[in-house]
């Protein structure tokens, strides 16, 4: 486990400690990020993540999810609470939470935010029940009772007894989030929340199945700090907000100003046949494709993210038969050191597939949804990785992309 607010730092350290009480448990409270704590005269707040708890895992070793990035980086000083699966219960830990809370206000922290995946969302909101010094609390795919599969019995109560827990939130304003084929969320959780929340006066916000995340563990993806970090951010900074607060993602719907491709994108008018007509008319790229007179250039362009928050963009250049050559580009990662950067591929049609595998460089797979666009896979040189990114077409005229050709370094190799 983590150095428990490294021995020394200041008197905050002293006063954690004292409330691990219960050997059983193992508890900690654990800076979030590798960095200086402003304490509690600097910071905006303290924000207190809970992790989930697995049967078979020790869940405080799973990385800090990025979103909370946006808020250290703003001025919050942002914490991890730890714990050993044995004696992590509900009603165990949440005790032990409000006594950290309680512990805060007293050290001279203004605001508090708890923020918890699955089993620590559910003891971010008991805790927001329990005491009125939470200020708001950041609930992600909130699940204590199992899956559809293995735990089918319990399963449902993981609606059933969420609704309670919001119903006696004190005074903490509540940001939830419902994903799309969450295995562990039964259904209809948004509409019910979202009724609920809006009785109470304070500000609330409930994202339910937002577009393209998708799964459990998505609020820990690049993907999810991209498109919901600024709105965490607003809703943690917003202490005088009332009813239901916006929260509608922008990165992601087109192309950033962060991507980088070689001008003739943008500006030639690349006559390349329409990817429907390279694959086949069985293999539907797009709804409405054939419909309308528009560029060649725009039909074959297409834009997604993968899930580690990098924008990802291709453009058919030239086709020769079953060969073609495209413009490749991803946008920046959510770390330094992973710029934007585009590439001229080569490649072919293998079926209903375009497929670019060069020796020594990833490999790019494209194929059509039935329901329109493209689905992309990548797969690392070694083959040891692999994602996935959902695309749709574009036109690429009037967009923000900054063109390079007169930059050097932004190919990828």
């Amino acid at each position: 486990m983590r150095q428990s607010l490294l021995a020394g730092a200041w008197a905050l350290a002293l006063g954690l400690l004292t409330l691990v009480n219960d050997p059983a448990a193992a508890m900690g409270l654990d800076p979030a990020f590798h960095r200086g704590l402003l304490g509690p005269e600097r910071a905006l707040g303290a924000v207190i993540w809970s992790h989930g708890r697995s049967l078979d895992n020790e869940d405080y070793k799973a990385p800090t999810p990025p979103y909370l990035r946006v808020l250290c980086d703003s001025g919050w000083d942002v914490y991890r609470f730890d714990r050993l699966r044995d004696g992590d219960t509900l009603t165990a830990s949440s005790r032990r939470l409000v006594a950290i809370v309680a512990d805060f206000k007293k050290r001279g922290y203004r605001r508090i935010v708890l923020a918890g995946q699955s089993f620590g969302a559910f003891l971010a909101l008991m805790a927001a029940d329990d005491s009125d010094d939470v200020d708001a609390v950041v609930a992600t795919a909130p699940a204590a009772f199992g899956d559809f599969q293995e735990y089918y019995d319990t399963w449902q109560l993981n609606a059933t007894r969420l609704y309670p827990l919001l119903e006696n939130v004190k005074s903490a304003r509540v940001m939830l989030f419902f994903f799309h084929g969450d295995d562990f969320d039964p259904g209809g959780r948004g509409e019910t929340s979202r009724a609920i929340l809006s009785q109470h006066g304070t500000g609330f916000a409930v994202v339910d199945q937002p577009a393209y995340l998708t799964g459990h563990w998505i609020s820990s993806s690049g993907a999810f700090l991209r498109r919901f970090g600024d709105c965490i951010r607003q809703f943690a900074d917003d202490d005088k907000s009332s009813g239901e607060f916006d929260c509608t993602p922008v990165w992601g719907e087109r192309p950033s100003a962060e991507l980088r491709v070689p001008s003739e994108v943008l500006h030639a008018h690349i006559q390349a046949p329409r990817l429907n007509a390279l694959l086949g008319a069985s293999a539907p790229v797009s709804a409405g494709l054939h419909g309308g007179k528009t560029d060649p250039a725009a039909e074959d362009a297409w834009y997604g993210f993968y899930p580690n928050g990098r924008e990802v963009l291709i453009a058919i250049e030239a086709v020769t038969g079953r060969e073609l050559t495209a413009i490749y580009a991803i946008g920046p990662g959510i770390d330094s050191g992973e710029p934007a950067e585009w590439s001229r591929r080569r490649g072919h049609i293998e079926g209903h597939e375009l497929v670019f595998d060069q020796k020594g460089e990833s490999t790019l797979r494209f194929r059509p949804r039935d329901y329109g666009g493209l689905n992309a896979t990548w797969i690392s040189p070694d083959g040891s990785t692999k994602m996935e990114a959902g695309m749709r077409r574009i036109d690429t005229a009037n967009l923000p992309i900054r063109t390079t050709a007169a930059l050097e370094g932004d190919q990828l190799q």
